[in-house]
């Protein structure tokens, strides 16, 4: 058996209207520093984006929660953040900012399988509930 490692994650949120700060999550990106893991997935729902914004671009959010997946995988088409080591990917894109795709704070886990992890924290936090 494995032992557990730390694992640092946040979800992925979209804010259509940035001063309402109302949102919905999207996503989640979850780091594990000593396996090297950094992964995010994205379950953008979008009949409820609509509803807190019928005038949204989904297509523009679309695109930014596939660049999120890209520069998480390090994709060179993605850019120079893209090409830095892990952790620091990791942290640029949590970082704190006013913009219609935001993430909440860090929080940090225990786990055996880093994608297993992410896979519980996305159906717990993102996807509808059964």
């Amino acid at each position: 058996m494995h032992a557990a490692e730390v694992y640092d994650y946040a979800i992925v949120r979209v804010v259509p209207r940035v001063e309402r700060e109302e949102f919905i999550n999207a996503g989640v990106i979850l780091s594990c520093q000593r396996s090297g893991f950094l992964q995010a997935t994205m379950a953008l729902d979008e009949a409820r984006l609509l509803a807190m914004d019928p005038q949204v671009d989904i297509d523009t959010v679309r695109r930014h929660l596939s660049a999120i997946v890209a520069i998480c995988a390090g994709d060179e088409g993605c850019g120079p953040i893209a090409r830095l080591p892990y952790r620091q990917r990791f942290h640029w894109l949590t970082a704190r900012r006013s913009a219609i795709i935001q993430t909440s704070p860090v929080h940090t886990g225990r786990c055996t399988d880093a994608a297993a992890a992410l896979e519980h924290i996305m159906d717990r936090m993102v996807r509808p509930l059964p």
